[in-house]
């Protein structure tokens, strides 16, 4: 299988847009970089099922508890699996004002291209960093340094 400069490219694109639709507070611009039948993992445990509860709950937010906020995120890995599913792994979080130097989460984005030639987003899960866990388990295990560590 080759990855070509442009799948990256197009699958980076994806994940800039996701930010820009974040930073304006638009869930249907948001929601549209999604599958119809994706799946999102809030940090906090919270499951959507499918676009419309994606854009659904991100209308909400936006107005609410996010409001005001902006994304910071960082690509760790991008693993193509096929001519048609990428997974990329990074870290982000959400601030208001200066962007954080640390960030807080873990993400993983499962990525497919469509029938109409479009990556969108099938899977997204987000996890919150623990570096004290992450810590301990070095100091007792030296060899299982996280790769996402920092």
């Amino acid at each position: 299988m080759s990855t070509t400069a442009h799948d990256v490219a197009a699958v980076t694109s994806v994940l800039k847009e996701l930010v820009a639709a974040w930073e304006r507070h638009d869930a249907d611009a948001y929601g549209e970089l999604f599958t119809e039948d994706a799946t999102y993992i809030t940090y906090a445990g919270t499951f959507y099922q499918g676009r419309r509860d994606i854009v659904d709950s991100h209308r909400i937010l936006f107005t609410t508890f996010l409001k005001g906020t902006k994304l910071a995120d960082e690509t760790l890995a991008i693993r193509f699996h096929g001519p048609d599913m990428a997974v990329v792994n990074g870290r982000g979080d959400t601030f208001k004002g200066k962007q954080p130097r640390k960030l807080t989460k873990i993400q993983t984005y499962t990525l497919v291209r469509q029938n109409d030639g479009r990556w969108r987003i099938a899977a997204f899960h987000n996890t919150k960093r623990k570096p004290l866990m992450e810590s301990i388990s070095h100091r007792l295990a030296p060899g299982l340094t996280p790769a996402a560590g920092g």
